[in-house]
């Protein structure tokens, strides 16, 4: 609201006074500017609601100043209104980021539990491929061996038929020969000589080379069974192995699952050890620092107290020395009073000597008290003796003694 506070025939020498309690919008009011306004106007001159001091200048003034404090409240009501609405705007946009980022960091721990199972899920993978090709191997190097021996077989069976072979051109040649020599010695002798000869009877050299033949054949066949039970034989080893194998390739793969978790977890083990090794090691340190410094301090504690204990003999000896220069003041006080007593026409004059004397003996002892500064309190000898001070602050050094030797 557009208020003015003073009259509009001010004189130019008011108003630069007058600029303060112009109209400025209520929201820029501040209780520390209402009063110097009031201030500012009460000191003009020609100010209607000042100068003349009117009541109804005076409730002019007061609504004005009334309806700007209204003014100024309501608006400081808005402002905090609007102060709270962005802060609970700022409170929800806040929980919706700490939502998201809190939602992110969830996936991302999915994330990352999945990529362990991937790879422990390719290390057995790779352990099971290194098996197989392992595997792969051994038969390899099986099946060229029964290769390499099956082809010694086929050349000694080639060897063997070869012989076979030459055995029947050598027949062939041997029957050629006989029946040559036969007919050479029938054409030498012709008609000349009939000569009966009872000769054995011949050899069947056909049913002679049918024997050897049936020999060599059952010998060949023989060895063929038996290479080929012993082939048999080696192939079914060669099987029951394998299925062998395959039956415990599951078995080998937990185990070595349940030994790469093992020394996993050994692992994590190890380096938790490594870690609380570390830290005791720091903290050994820490301490050994911590009680290097406790240690010096100790000592340093009781080089103090045994400064104290110089210092409290020393002020024991001075206080003992002033207990008994303060007993002898007092005696020597007591004659004089008693001198005095005696005399009525001298007693005012003595008193007066007597007071002084004893302000000065009072000030010095007080003045010597207070460099006691040892003692929790200035006591006087008749109310707390020394004696009872000096066991009080023994027993206490010797608590503190105790303590640090504890600690």
């Amino acid at each position: 609201m557009d208020t003015k506070c003073c009259k509009t025939n001010m004189s130019s020498s008011t108003a630069p006074q007058s600029q303060g309690c112009q109209s400025t919008p209520c929201f820029c009011l501040t209780p520390l500017c209402l009063i110097s306004n009031v201030n500012a106007c009460s000191s003009l001159d020609d100010c209607g609601w000042c100068g003349d001091g009117t009541n109804s200048n005076e409730k002019e003034t007061m609504q004005i100043l009334s309806d700007r404090l209204a003014n100024y409240l309501e608006k400081v009501r808005m402002l905090e209104r609007e102060n709270a609405t962005l802060q609970w705007q700022n409170v929800k946009s806040r929980k919706s980021v700490t939502k998201k980022l809190r939602q992110k960091v969830r996936f991302s721990g999915i994330l990352v539990s999945q990529i362990d199972n991937t790879k422990l899920a390719a290390d057995d993978l790779r352990a099971k491929y290194k098996v197989k090709v392992s595997l792969h191997e051994l038969v390899e190097t099986d099946a060229n061996d029964l290769q390499q021996i099956l082809n010694a077989l086929t050349l000694g069976k080639a060897d063997l038929e070869a012989q076979v072979q030459s055995l029947k051109e050598e027949l062939l040649c041997l029957r050629k020969n006989q029946e040559e020599e036969i007919n050479s010695l029938q054409s030498q002798l012709g008609d000349r000589l009939n000569i009966e000869v009872t000769i054995a009877p011949s050899v069947d050299l056909n049913q002679l080379l049918q024997e050897m033949r049936c020999q060599y054949e059952s010998i060949t066949e023989k060895n063929h069974r038996d290479v080929e039970q012993w082939f048999n034989a080696q192939m079914e080893e060669l099987n029951q192995q394998v299925e062998t194998s395959t039956q415990q390739q599951p078995c080998f793969q937990k185990e070595i699952i349940e030994l790469r978790c093992t020394m996993n977890t050994l692992q994590i083990e190890l380096q938790a050890q490594h870690r609380m090794e570390c830290a005791l090691a720091e903290t050994e340190a820490r301490y050994t620092a911590f009680r290097a410094q406790i240690q010096c301090l100790i000592d340093n504690l009781v080089a103090q107290l045994a400064e104290i204990w110089g210092t409290l003999e020393r002020q024991n000896q001075e206080y003992e020395i002033l207990l008994d220069v303060k007993s002898r003041l007092e005696r020597e006080i007591t004659t004089y009073r008693s001198l005095l007593e005696s005399s009525d026409g001298k007693y005012e004059n003595k008193t007066n000597g007597d007071q002084a004397t004893k302000s000065t003996v009072t000030n010095s002892l007080v003045k010597k008290n207070t460099r006691l500064t040892c003692f929790p309190q200035i006591v006087s000898s008749s109310t707390c003796p020394l004696s009872l001070l000096s066991s009080h602050y023994i027993h206490s050094a010797d608590e503190k003694l105790k303590l640090k030797r504890v600690s």
